[in-house]
């Protein structure tokens, strides 16, 4: 049977759209069950130490409270696969804001009282909780996230840097940020008959399921994780969190099904966030602007708990051509809360320092830094040598180029101005790897005519439903709307989580393998089908477990248009443009969608998001919207998503690239960059809020 044209690329409407909008698309924290039992964690005070005590009378004694759990009497666990998941295991506080008892009561707000009423002693230890470039504790890991070696080098890009006729040394700053999806992570456990059901705030119940199997000694039949509808994640649910483990807890503990609903104020330690980096870039090019060296080197933090190293030097080893290169990723272990996966983690980070500094070089050569950039493609990837699937940045920053209007752009900068405000742009190349995982799904074909898929997918805001529908839709001949999708509980076929931009990839690569066995077992089929209709199934571990002799990413360009205040130092983007080569393009409804929410996270980026280390109390002062501040509406006038062509055959049989993460990438450094255009002050910390400006304008 043919493909049906309309199925890939179409902007089909999100089948779930109605349901979010009219309310009955139920949440993690919106399962109820009878004698439900409400949880509420009792976070450290103290930044480093032990716990000597806990009183829980008073907390017993609030009307309604059920239970206190302890590190005394809580259940013991198995060795977690993640450290951060060993809670209510022994008396230690490895950071403020870690949990050290779990109230339960019948009512949130008894629950919430119970918590109050929790007096904790402690024995308290020095903690270290800033990061600095000079660290004493800093050392190179053997990896950083994904597998990345820690320290890569090619040739001598030091001597390459010092023999340069030009050359750019800047160091570049960003602070802490935090994921803060809409809604924030949240369980309901209950067990019955030895059978454990939660339902999970998550990027993946599969993960879950297996993270809870391992840490309650439980098989993994045993367990059921159901992530129907997820309010965002942004990485934050990218892997297991306590509050799963804990009303697990707590359900086998009391016998009641237990929901737990982290405040938002205590997401900020308990659920991973972006670290801080401090980011030396080096670039060196002859007068014509061509790379001869270029060195990044990230400074970073990790938890004492666990290593996590943010993997922001990685892009400067695929971006730009050079003979010379050095990246290399230091990090100190501290006394925070352990850093995760954020949006685009590495690339959202290290472009912003690298694309700056790239922007510093075309000012230092007088060079329009949209021709810089073509000037230093590469023709493979600089790193390894290995040829691009295919490379479409040229592509990008062309047509970006001619959409914005780039070419009658004045490049002497603070020379364009509306009344009070200062005018200027800027651009940024972006890039993002093409990542793919295991994955397995059924398929169905029932005698009325309808599909049916099942696949253990999840459903972060950003339609994979409609897209997997689309995929089936395409190998089986027939609408969209005539196949049924199940997505979202760990009793599906087993898929990946729901991040590195991978999950379209990884599910719908199963998908439509299993629709293709069942388009030919149809074909095998003689008379009508049986009542059961006929099901396959299929899973892509032999192609994942092949390494792609190809290096394989999306790329962008991003363009932005701001104004300064000269008199406030306030600043407003009044333009964002991105174009993006992300392979086919499956959706293209909810991939403007994809585009444009990333490159508002990135604006976030830019100008409002930031999360200071109180170093005396050790802990995130931005613990909550009214503090931590991420871009409104109105922050966002004019924002624009395309994409061009692009036809790569050595990707999935889909031929798509990943998108929910690129549209992050380049956003902060177009418009720091359009700051500098604007005003001429090169400011090289973000957020750039209105008091760093101030002192450079006039």
């Amino acid at each position: 049977m043919s493909e049906t044209p309309q199925a890939l690329g179409a902007p089909v409407v999100r089948r779930e759209g109605r349901d979010k909008v009219t309310g009955t698309a139920r949440y993690a924290a919106e399962h109820t069950a009878p004698g439900r039992l409400y949880g509420w964690i009792v976070p450290a005070t103290v930044a480093s130490g032990r716990v000597t005590a806990i009183r829980t009378a008073d907390a017993l004694a609030v009307a309604g409270v059920h239970t206190v759990l302890t590190h005394d009497n809580a259940p013991r666990l198995e060795e977690p696969d993640d450290p951060i998941l060993a809670v209510l295991q022994d008396d230690r506080v490895p950071h403020r804001g870690w949990p050290v008892a779990l109230v339960l009561a019948e009512t949130l707000e008894s629950a919430r009282a119970g918590a109050g009423a929790v007096h904790v002693e402690y024995a308290t230890t020095g903690h270290d909780v800033v990061l600095s470039g000079d660290h004493p504790g800093l050392y190179t890991p053997e990896e950083a996230n994904g597998g990345h070696p820690g320290l890569r080098e090619r040739g001598d890009a030091m001597r390459a840097f010092e023999a340069a006729p030009v050359c750019i040394d800047a160091v570049y700053t960003l602070r802490a940020l935090h994921n803060h999806p809409m809604e924030p992570h949240a369980s309901t456990a209950r067990w019955a008959d030895g059978h454990l059901t939660v339902h999970d705030s998550s990027q993946g119940s599969t993960a879950v399921r297996n993270s809870l199997a391992l840490a309650l000694g439980l098989d993994r039949d045993h367990i059921t994780v159901i992530s129907e509808h997820v309010g965002g994640g942004f990485g934050s649910k990218g892997t297991p969190r306590p509050q799963a483990v804990l009303a697990a807890m707590a359900a086998r503990h009391t016998g009641h099904p237990v929901q737990l609903a982290l405040p938002r104020r205590y997401m900020a330690a308990i659920v991973g966030h972006r670290a801080p980096t401090l980011q030396r870039v080096r670039l060196g090019a002859d007068r014509d602007g061509v790379l001869s060296s270029v060195s990044h080197e990230i400074v970073t933090q990790t938890s004492r708990i666990k290593e996590f190293v943010e993997q922001a030097a990685v892009p400067a080893r695929i971006m730009y051509a050079s003979p010379h290169s050095r990246t290399e990723h230091r990090v100190a272990a501290l006394d925070v809360p352990s850093p995760s996966w954020m949006r685009a983690p590495g690339e959202a980070s290290g472009m912003y320092a690298l694309e700056s500094a790239m922007d510093e070089l075309a000012c230092a050569l007088g060079i329009d830094p949209v021709e810089l950039r073509l000037r230093n493609e590469p023709p493979a990837e600089p790193d390894s040598g290995r040829p691009f699937s295919s490379r479409n940045l040229a592509a990008c920053l062309t047509e970006g180029a001619r959409r914005f209007g780039w070419s009658g752009r004045n490049p002497q900068p603070a020379s364009s101005e509306d009344g009070a405000w200062l005018l200027g742009t800027g651009v940024a190349s972006a890039t993002y790897p093409v990542l793919v995982s295991k994955s397995a799904a059924s398929a169905r074909a029932v005698p009325d005519g309808s599909f049916r898929i099942g696949v253990n997918a999840t459903d972060i805001g950003t339609g994979a439903r409609t897209v997997l529908a689309q995929i089936a839709a395409s190998v089986l001949g027939t609408p969209p709307e005539n196949v049924q999708v199940d997505i979202g509980s760990s009793d599906l076929p087993t898929a990946s989580v729901a991040g590195g931009s991978s999950g379209t990839a990884s599910w719908g690569s199963a998908v439509h393998k299993a629709a293709t066995a069942l388009m030919h077992r149809i074909a095998e089929h003689a008379g009508p089908l049986p009542p059961e209709g006929i099901s396959v199934t299929a899973d892509t571990g032999e192609e994942t477990a092949q390494e792609s002799p190809y290096s394989r990413h999306a790329f962008g360009a991003h363009f932005a248009e701001v104004a300064v205040d000269s008199l406030t130092g306030e600043v407003r983007v009044r333009r964002l443009l991105g174009v993006y080569a992300a392979g086919r393009i499956l959706n293209s409804r909810t991939a403007r969608s994809q585009f444009i929410g990333g490159m508002v996270m990135g604006l976030g980026m830019a100008l409002t998001e930031g999360s200071t280390m109180d170093p005396a109390f050790g802990d995130f002062t931005e613990s909550d919207l009214a503090s931590y501040h991420v871009p409104s509406c109105a922050d966002v006038p004019d924002i624009q998503a395309h994409w061009i062509d692009e036809d790569d055959p050595h990707l999935n049989p889909m031929g798509s690239k990943g998108i929910g993460e690129i549209g992050i990438v380049g956003t902060a450094a177009a418009i720091g960059n359009a700051v500098r255009h604007a005003t001429g002050a090169r400011l090289r910390e973000l957020p750039l809020t209105p008091d760093k400006l101030l002192p450079y304008l006039p």
